[in-house]
């Protein structure tokens, strides 16, 4: 393996993103140019790194000035590292043909890891409500452990002990009510089909809340109901079948009456038209593809739509 190559982190740059203790600490850190193939996920990473047009535009950034902000990382006991910060420049990085990046090696025990690595992610502008339901959950439980520790001081922690060590901490950081924070927390109650239908919008993020008090059983025949009938509930009736959940009586009786109580809030469906192939393949030249036929079909309704508008102007 060659030689891995060590730079300074240059200072103007640290100065925009880093605290002056942060600045402090750096001074005895060192960003390290690492293989890929050593940079391990971070367990139960709850970010997605997805593929798509965001990502696209990170890897022609890379291609053009590289990765201007290092990832962050801890060692492992084999010798390998594990990703803190970074997992969508790696991938970035990966889909540009390099084969190692920046990396900012920090020591760091479990609950800080999980802190920071959950900090770098949750203000990004596209975070589905899964991943942040999962990303408060897993800060909130490292800063509960954190403040129940007895080795760390008060500077350690980032703040003084006898401040709010709990979901208040979380919602500051988040820029988010705790209320919010806490009904994010709660989505993890949900089954995975119903936190699926939530980050697709197909199920709403208030009456989501209600729904996560009812059993997995009962959040079964839940989905079952709403997925055949294609609607979606509104709070109102979210909120009653928590209730009657609460009571024991949610029957799947109980639901279908309390979801044709009043029209629930269904999505409009856009007009779909479909046309056999067969039925049109004959007036297209052979060998014109599925795709090449509906792009002349637009065409030609277009050139007639345009003809149209001109004769009712003469």
């Amino acid at each position: 393996m060659s030689e891995r190559r060590r730079y300074e982190i240059n200072p103007s740059f640290a100065d925009l993103f880093t605290t002056q203790e942060d600045r402090d600490e750096a001074k005895l850190e060192k960003v390290q140019m690492l293989p890929l193939g050593e940079l391990n996920p971070f367990p139960d990473h709850p970010f997605e790194v997805r593929d798509d047009e965001e990502m696209e535009k990170l890897v022609d950034s890379i291609r053009v000035h590289g990765v201007l902000m290092p990832a962050i990382a801890r060692t492992r006991p084999d010798g390998s590292y594990e990703l803190v910060a970074g997992h969508r420049r790696k991938r970035a990085c990966e889909l540009a043909g390099l084969q190692e990046m920046p990396v900012l090696v920090r020591e760091m025990d479990d609950d800080t890891a999980t802190i920071l690595m959950v900090d770098s992610n949750v203000q990004r502008e596209h975070v589905l409500p899964s991943e942040k339901a999962k990303a408060y959950k897993m800060k909130l439980e490292a800063i509960k452990r954190q403040g129940q520790r007895t080795d760390l001081t008060s500077g350690q922690l980032g703040q003084k002990l006898n401040k709010p060590y709990s979901v208040e901490k979380v919602a500051e950081d988040s820029n988010e009510s705790v209320k919010q924070v806490q009904r994010y927390i709660r989505l993890n109650n949900l089954i995975p089909e119903l936190m699926e239908m939530v980050d697709e919008n197909k199920l709403k993020f208030n009456p989501a809340v209600e729904i996560s008090y009812l059993t997995p059983e009962e959040q079964e025949d839940f989905f079952q109901y709403i997925d055949g009938q294609v609607c979606s509930p509104s709070l109102s009736q979210a909120q009653k079948l928590k209730a009657a959940s609460r009571e024991g009586q949610l029957t799947p009786e109980k639901l279908e009456t309390i979801m044709t109580a009043q029209p629930p809030s269904v999505k409009p469906r856009e007009m779909q038209i479909s046309i056999s192939m067969d039925r049109v393949r004959k007036y297209f030249p052979k060998g014109y593809t599925s795709e090449q036929i509906v792009n002349q079909i637009l065409r030609i309704l277009e050139a007639q739509y345009r003809k149209k508008n001109r004769d009712m102007e003469r």
